[in-house]
């Protein structure tokens, strides 16, 4: 693979002096289009070590609007990401529509930098990449043009390079240590980024190898690469067809996993302040435990409006410190939302270790509501099933407790709850016109809802289903499931 890179390619100075300002005027022209577009960009910068990543990233920021640019380096981990899962710190720093992004180092680095010095194996390594392209998919199918640089350099180039640099007074900084570490294992960074680059060479993600010895042409290649493809794909969003977005009614099964709960199971008052005396004090202990054990959990409320998710979620925080929690309720997108990709606005919500993060309501938003109301295309919805399996894969692996809850009433008791907030003044505030909007369609919420329990529940991160006509029963039903996961996690 990388034969193809060390051919001597040259660009002569006089040519680059002809080539460069029509480049610069390109890109700047591109980069006003891509400003008023729905696209975003993402360049990656990756390589050997001494071929000019630094050189090159300067050059892009001077050549186009650094106002419209944001380079994120990553070095070593921090506090706060090494606490949450390993795509968290790329998630938190995805360029927003109109923008670009350079990554100087990218989630392919640790990965590859594992494998050389052997703290994985090549199936760890292999898991890595094919997530990567997952999650590549998933950024190409929201917009975002992602272009991957590698900077190629030989290990005769490579040394040369850097003795070079070591011996000039102004530039000797750059070679550090870790370089020359890197050096050492040159072959085995060969063969293990080519086996990344192989595994990860999609259509909608490409590689770009560049040969990196000659600076002109190095430069040329790199930009008229990134100028190409962000007027194709500013021309392809230009051409496609207007996006369909249609309401979708799925109709129910008539036995399905809702309609089987036992809606008959109540407890009495006497059975339910002594069992949540009994689970507050078990909850409140298991918590302080998962704290000093350094896991983290995530807690999902979903279910029918007047379902009593408010007052499970009070229940369960009864239970914990104050200093350990957080409540996300999500409602409606924000404008900052809409303009990266639908996970995006989760993975920032994600819990540090030993802490908990409680959602009120949740990502299954795009297969429930969006879906239903046509606020997303049938597309979206259909492929959110995978991306929202993925996510949550990531998010057990990295060591959080994810539980994910369905309260359940009838639709007999749901109008009684609407009506006793109409009549009741402190409840008011709950009933909304919305709410009896959504009432019209509990068939479709309902079909919905059990399609998105058979097609994102499994026995790794299942869905508990939770009937909820009687609020002290489904409230002590939802702690009970809280304790025994933390109970079979602190084993």
């Amino acid at each position: 693979m990388f034969e193809s890179v060390e051919v001597g390619n040259r660009l002569s100075k006089a040519a680059f002096k002809r080539i460069e300002p029509h480049m610069r005027h390109d890109l700047l022209e591109v980069q006003k289009e891509l400003a008023v577009s729905p696209l975003s960009v993402i360049v990656i910068v990756g390589g050997a070590e001494g071929a000019g990543k630094g050189e090159l990233v300067n050059l892009l920021l001077s050549w186009m609007d650094a106002r419209g640019i944001d380079v994120q380096a990553f070095w070593d981990e921090t506090d706060e990401e090494r606490e949450r899962p390993f795509m968290w710190r790329f998630w938190r720093v995805l360029p927003p529509t109109g923008r670009l992004g350079i990554f100087f180092g990218s989630w392919y680095t640790a990965p590859i930098i594992d494998r050389v010095f052997n703290r994985s194996d090549d199936a760890d390594l292999d898991r890595a990449l094919d997530r990567i392209v997952e999650f590549e998919r998933m950024l190409a199918d929201e917009n975002v043009l992602v272009l991957k640089f590698w900077l190629h350099l030989s290990q005769d180039s490579q040394i040369k390079r850097l003795k070079k640099l070591e011996k000039h007074p102004d530039e000797s900084w750059r070679v550090s240590k870790s370089d020359w570490k890197f050096v050492k294992k040159y072959k085995k960074f060969h063969r293990i980024s080519e086996r990344a680059i192989r595994r990860t060479n999609t259509a909608f993600a490409p590689w770009h190898l560049v040969e990196a010895e000659d600076v002109q042409y190095r430069t040329i290649v790199v930009t008229r690469t990134i100028r190409n493809a962000m007027q194709s794909a500013l021309e392809a969003l230009k051409n496609r067809p207007a996006e369909e977005r249609r309401p979708d009614m799925p109709k129910p099964k008539k036995f399905n996993v809702l309609e089987n709960l036992d809606q008959t199971q109540t407890l009495t008052e006497e059975e339910y302040e002594a069992q949540l005396t009994k689970y507050r004090s078990r909850i409140g202990f298991l918590a302080r435990k998962l704290r000093e054990k350094g896991l983290s959990m995530a807690l999902v409320f979903e279910g029918p409006d007047a379902a009593g998710k408010g007052g499970a979620i009070r229940r369960v925080l009864s239970a914990l410190d104050a200093r350990q929690y957080r409540v996300v309720s999500v409602a409606a997108p924000t404008d900052e939302e809409k303009a990266h990709p639908y996970l995006w606005r989760f993975w920032r919500h994600l819990p540090r270790r030993g802490k908990i993060t409680i959602f009120d309501r949740s990502w299954y938003g795009r297969v429930l509501v969006e879906r239903i109301e046509g606020f997303c295309s049938p597309e979206d919805w259909q492929r959110a099933y995978g991306e929202i399996n993925a996510f949550e894969e990531q998010l057990a692996e990295s060591g959080i407790i994810v539980l994910k809850f369905w309260l359940q009433t009838t639709p007999e008791e749901q109008i009684e709850r609407f009506r006793d907030r109409q009549t009741t003044p402190y409840k008011q505030y709950k009933i909304t016109e919305e709410d009896w909007r959504n009432r019209d369609k509990w068939n479709a919420y309902e079909a919905a809802a059990c399609e998105m329990i058979e097609k994102t529940g499994s026995d790794a991160l299942p869905w508990i289903p939770i009937p909820a006509n009687d609020k002290n029963f489904a409230r002590i039903s939802v702690m009970k499931a809280v304790a025994k996961a933390l109970e079979d996690r602190l084993k």
